[in-house]
């Protein structure tokens, strides 16, 4: 081939402007809100000189990425995800930094992010927080403020602009709100502003560009970052007067990738595509040139992918796009000879279409291929985490017995272990192993670039929870040797509790393994408590109604079998005085406590929360396939039921108050009435409530002082119980005041989310604490299940909460506008937290209450809080162990970016958060005997 052929091409542009508005969805522009709010851009795109295009994005839809798909045209990893609160600087190859090395003069003002990804590559640069989503206006206004004195300046060629106001309107409003046709006229005149500039300073050179985009839309719900057709399908504009007039309205805009940006903006500018691009040159851009001119820049496109093809696939050669690529090469070159030879006639145009036709083919399927290819996974360091997981797993899983005995030890035999030949022969096997993986591994790998110190650290941990696990399968081999001590303490019969407790965990943990059970996994968990209920309503008949048939001579000798149970077992759970798995221990004591009316309202209990789960299943509709249809909490939320949700919430903030005062002392009742009071008057200020004697048109502002307000009774609250907790543990072991204190710093945190939560999901706060004091007063006590079934049971309804609150396993239903309750700029700790407490408040706040109640039974064993910690820790350990595993046996599956990757991510959060109750439990368990033995 000739060299030529693969020599940059001189620019097409003179000078490039780049809007990109983010959030931007496709039928924002051209849909009905686009002939409505943007008439400008509309008429350009319908008779103007543009050419428009449907950009898909490729999840996650959060900023980073998508600015890193923009302008390298590759697609970005899914930790990008985590990375995008504090962008790195971008190594890759890109657009920028091929257009600063051609000495591209580039100008940039937005969102700050590019200022990270591209550190010291604009000649001028003002960059605004993208985070702080409660800001509509001031975030756009400091990008226009630059744009008069730019626009007459001629010491640029690229300009960058990043508008943030549209995406912020979303997350805290949606993509129905009011504000959002205001601003997209905004965003219109500020089009026309610039479209008119470059149009005036034309030379007859070269023609200007302006590039219209959007990094991602939106959902429903106004989020961003799962994989919806609203999040995925973005705007993609491209208006220059080098392009043809439209004499009639175009047709419906044909569908691009988003990565097509990277390689159609290199060959605009004049420059090398990136490297890693896997995008196609979008054609029509450069459709006014020369047959001769198209074909070149096809096979610039082309030869950029099959170099790209060599260096990731072994077999290239015989992929079909290489393939396709190399037989409209050849039909290239017979076209530059009947070129040279001065052929002009119809033959050459024909012969140049077909192989025209062939490179966008052999574009297309290079491209797809790539795409699957590319994503390049570190197994190596991939197999290390999932085998130090699995070991955990499987040494929790051993220690069962000693765990919810009497002492509830936690035994981790290390000592021995670490002194065993096998523990030096596998520490020495693995160090080779390593050895032999990072000399001989042609691509980077996390592992093996850390220091060799941690390395070897990390093969000890291996070896030593190896040997760990053998040592503790042989103590449970020999003890199964050993005849029982007491025949009567190994005759366990299981209930109907646990046989589903172990039917549903079992169920739930291989539902994981398949994308459709992962995106309604809601309804596992809906059908799991439902289900638990019903088998709750027959264990309160069978006691409340059998009992009255049975022996009295039959109790006493259930007592008699009682009392050697929990004089001579260490592995069997029993943590109150009655041994708590037997039908027998229930039926003697259930008597003491449901009499008279109460009975009656313990059988009710199970129904009245069948039908407030079923309420709540109305309020949010989530998960994927029936994620659109409408919803109570979509009634509660448009603009002219305002008065509606102003009700519901007032009604659940008094609810609230009502549920959780109980147990607070009388300062702390006082701090949690004035709280909840300015949780109202927050909602009120930005407008999401009314007072009844407020006028609609009153001015809404942020509600700092309002939220502020609430924090500092959140922070007394809290602070009185952890006065209480400091005064138990350290001063006198007084259970009565380290159970008030748990339950303070409970109700901080309760009020805590009633700030956070939207005002239509208060009812969700409110359910929660109704069906927590129900259950404990006429389920859990009368019944006397054990701490190991109470704590399942809590971590059940904290999952089912999780998805009331109208969570999903998609990125795009965080609810981000909580971070910023309170604040007036971003402040990543904070933010972080309190998105992550009002994302986790239903599992968290089960875990809490599990905590406080198990802590304020005084018939309980002190060993209680220990069985509800391990068993807590054990239910999150196994389904996160098993996904890991399935993820990396499914990492080539379809759907394993815009399904499996955010449910990991969720799975990651929710495994630190319970990491952090299991602390606080142990922190509070006074009895507990966890220990290393030696």
């Amino acid at each position: 081939m000739v060299s030529n052929w693969t020599k940059i091409p001189p620019p097409l542009f003179k000078k490039v402007v780049i809007v990109l508005i983010d959030a931007l969805r496709d039928d924002f522009v051209f849909g009905p809100k686009g002939k409505q709010f943007m008439p400008y851009t509309t008429q350009v795109v319908e008779k103007g000189t543009s050419y428009s295009f449907i950009a898909e994005a490729k999840p996650p839809t959060v900023t980073m990425p998508r600015i890193k798909a923009l302008m390298t045209g590759s697609i970005p990893g899914f930790i990008d995800v985590v990375v995008n609160l504090n962008s790195p600087a971008l190594l890759d190859d890109n657009l920028i930094w091929q257009a600063k090395t051609a000495g591209k003069r580039i100008i940039f003002y937005g969102d700050d992010t590019w200022v990270k990804l591209f550190p010291k590559h604009f000649v001028e640069y003002d960059g605004t927080t993208s985070f702080f989503v409660s800001d509509f206006t001031e975030v756009d206004d400091n990008v226009t403020r630059h744009l008069d004195r730019v626009l007459k300046r001629e010491d640029w060629d690229l300009l960058i602009l990043h508008y943030l106001g549209l995406d912020h309107i979303g997350h805290m409003t949606g993509p129905n709100s009011p504000l959002v046709g205001p601003k997209l006229r905004e965003m219109d005149n500020i089009l026309k502003k610039i479209h008119i500039s470059l149009i005036s300073k034309e030379e007859a050179s070269l023609p200007n560009l302006l590039v219209v985009c959007g990094d991602h839309g939106m959902s429903e719900t106004g989020s961003h970052g799962g994989s919806s057709e609203g999040e995925v399908h973005t705007p993609l504009l491209f208006i220059s007067s080098a392009f043809g007039k439209r004499s009639a309205p175009p047709a419906q805009p044909e569908h691009v990738q988003q990565t097509d940006l990277a390689s159609t903006l290199a060959i605009g500018l004049g420059l090398p595509i990136s490297r890693n691009s896997v995008g196609n040159l979008i054609l029509p851009v450069v459709g006014g040139k020369t047959m001769r001119e198209q074909l070149r820049f096809v096979h610039l496109n082309g030869f950029q992918l099959s170099r790209l093809l060599q260096e990731n696939t072994p077999a290239f050669e015989k992929d079909p796009g290489y393939e396709h690529f190399k037989i409209a090469e050849k039909s290239h070159g017979n076209w530059i000879k009947l070129y040279l030879e001065g052929n002009n006639s119809e033959i050459l145009l024909n012969l140049g279409k077909k192989v025209l036709k062939q490179y966008l083919e052999a574009l297309k399927t290079l491209s797809s291929s790539l795409s699957r290819q590319v994503a390049q996974y570190d197994m190596y360091s991939m197999m290390v985490g999932t085998v130090i997981i699995m070991e955990v797993l499987i040494l929790l899983l051993l220690s069962v017995p000693k765990a919810l005995s009497k002492r509830a030890e936690f035994e981790v035999p290390l000592s021995p272990p670490l002194f065993s030949l096998l523990f030096y022969l596998m520490c020495l096997m693995l160090c080779a192993v390593h050895v032999i993986v990072c000399t001989s591994a042609e691509s980077l790998c996390y592992f093996c670039s850390m220091s060799w110190l941690t390395a070897v650290g990390v093969m000890m941990l291996i070896s030593a929870l190896m040997c760990g696990i053998l040592s503790a399968v042989a103590k449970v081999l020999e003890n199964y040797r050993l005849p029982p001590k007491n025949p009567v303490a190994s005759s366990y019969s299981w209930s109907e509790i646990d046989v589903l407790i172990l039917a549903g965990t079992i169920g739930h943990v291989l539902s994981l393994g398949a994308s459709s059970f992962i995106e309604e996994e809601h309804q596992t968990w809906y059908f799991l408590i439902n289900t638990l209920c019903l088998v709750l309503c027959q264990e309160l008949c069978r006691n409340n109604f059998l009992l009255k048939e049975c022996d009295p001579q039959h109790s006493s000798s259930g007592k008699q079998n009682f009392d050697s149970i929990e004089e001579s077992s260490e592995c069997k759970n029993i943590d109150i005085p009655a041994a708590s798995n037997s039908k027998l221990g229930k039926a003697t004591s259930s008597s003491e406590f449901i009499k008279g009316s109460d009975k009656w309202i313990s059988l009710a209990t199970p129904w009245i929360i069948l039908i407030c789960c079923r309420l709540l299943r109305s309020l949010n509709q989530t998960g994927v396939q029936w994620a659109h249809r409408p919803d109570f909490g979509h009634w509660l939320t448009s603009s002219e039921h305002k008065s509606e949700l102003s009700f519901l919430a007032a009604v659940s903030l008094l609810m609230i108050f009502f549920l959780v005062q109980r147990r607070c002392s009388l300062v702390s009742k006082i701090a949690m009435a004035l709280g909840l009071l300015g949780v109202y008057s927050y909602r009120a200020a930005i407008g999401n409530v009314t007072f009844p004697w407020q006028h609609d048109g009153k001015d809404i502002s942020k509600g700092i002082t309002e939220a502020r307000f609430v924090y500092v009774f959140v922070l007394g609250i809290v602070f009185t119980g952890t006065k209480d907790l400091l005064k138990s543990q350290v001063i006198s072991a007084d259970s009565s005041t380290k159970s008030t204190g748990l339950w303070e710093v409970y109700s901080g945190l309760v009020l805590l989310a009633a700030l956070l939560f939207r005002p239509h999901n208060l009812p969700v706060l409110v359910f929660c604490l109704l069906i927590q004091t129900m259950m404990t007063k006429y389920i859990w006590i009368p019944l006397k299940f054990d701490a190991a079934q109470i704590t399942i049971m809590h971590y059940w309804f904290g999952q089912a909460f999780f998805y009331f609150q109208g969570n999903s396993n998609g990125i795009a239903t965080v609810d981000i506008s909580a971070g910023f309750v309170g604040l007036d700029s971003y402040v990543e700790i904070p933010a972080i937290f309190l998105t992550a407490f009002a994302t986790y408040a239903g599992p968290f706040l089960w875990a809490i209450h599990l905590l406080c109640y198990l802590s304020s039974e005084v018939r309980r064993n002190s060993a209680a809080v220990g069985h509800g910690c391990f068993c807590y820790a054990l239910m999150r350990s196994i389904p996160v162990a098993i996904y890991v595993v399935l993820v990396t046996g499914l990492r080539y599956h379809l759907f394993i970016w815009s399904v499996f990757s955010p449910k990991l991510l969720y799975e990651g959060v929710h495994v630190f958060i319970t990491a952090a109750v299991c602390l606080f439990f142990t922190a509070m368990d006074q009895n507990h005997s966890y220990k290393v033995q030696d």
